[in-house]
């Protein structure tokens, strides 16, 4: 058992909660009962952390109530982590269905509301922006409840996936407040892209700009909904067929 938070293991494995360590090592930290099945169901897991043997598998580690809590990001941690390998289903795939793509989203919560919600209606593929806070956000991937492990994501320049979805006739739509249209207004079809923006500037007009069409949600009373609700609502409106 490790009971020191000095240890080199120790100090290896809590750089992971940076975003250069996971990006340069592939690699990130999930903690609980929950999402550490679901990584092992995905067969992401690198190693198991616990502080209880009967946890463990063999090549786990085993650590004091100390570690853990030093290891973990919530104050009063499940016994449970376990360091993952960043799943590999992260390149661009140009012929599917529904694609949801993420123009600058910053608050942790709603990226994993709105992961979650993909995958919840069914859609195929989410693209996210670099501008994106880090997919592998500790906040992120509570917020996935595991639905990490299972949608299709990848990172790349938007008006690039824009382009390439175009040439594949998949059409475009951008949630804006102007020079829209209700989203009553189009109808359903077999392959269609949404793009959500950024919490408080919404999408950018470079990327509006190359998108085919623009639609809102109506609504009264106030000017504008979270992100996350409006994409589960964009998502919702528009099924796959």
């Amino acid at each position: 058992m490790i009971t020191s938070v000095q240890n080199e293991t120790i100090k290896k494995i809590m750089k992971l909660k940076q975003k250069k360590y996971r990006d340069e090592e592939n690699l990130f930290l999930v903690e609980g009962f929950h999402l550490v099945e679901e990584a092992k169901k995905a067969g992401c897991i690198q190693r198991v952390i616990a502080t209880s043997e009967n946890l463990l598998d063999q090549d786990g580690l085993l650590v004091s109530q100390k570690v853990m809590e030093k290891l973990a990001f919530t104050k009063t941690p499940q016994p449970i982590m376990a360091i993952c390998r960043k799943p590999s289903h992260t390149s661009f795939q140009p012929s599917l269905e529904r694609y949801l793509l993420l123009d600058g989203i910053q608050d942790p919560g709603n990226l994993g509301t709105i992961i979650r919600t993909a995958l919840a209606f069914g859609y195929d593929q989410m693209i996210l922006s670099p501008e994106c806070v880090d997919l592998y956000n500790d906040k992120v991937i509570r917020a996935t409840q595991g639905a990490l492990f299972q949608m299709k994501i990848c990172q790349m320049d938007l008006l690039e996936a824009i382009s390439l979805l175009q040439e594949n006739h998949v059409p475009i739509y951008a949630t804006s407040l102007h020079h829209a249209l209700s989203i009553e207004q189009y109808p359903i079809q077999k392959q269609m892209a949404f793009v959500l923006g950024n919490e408080g500037q919404g999408v950018s007009n470079e990327v509006l700009k190359q998108c085919d069409h623009a639609l809102y949600i109506p609504i009264q009373s106030i000017d504008s909904l979270n992100v996350a609700i409006a994409g589960a609502i964009v998502m919702y409106h528009f099924p796959k067929v």
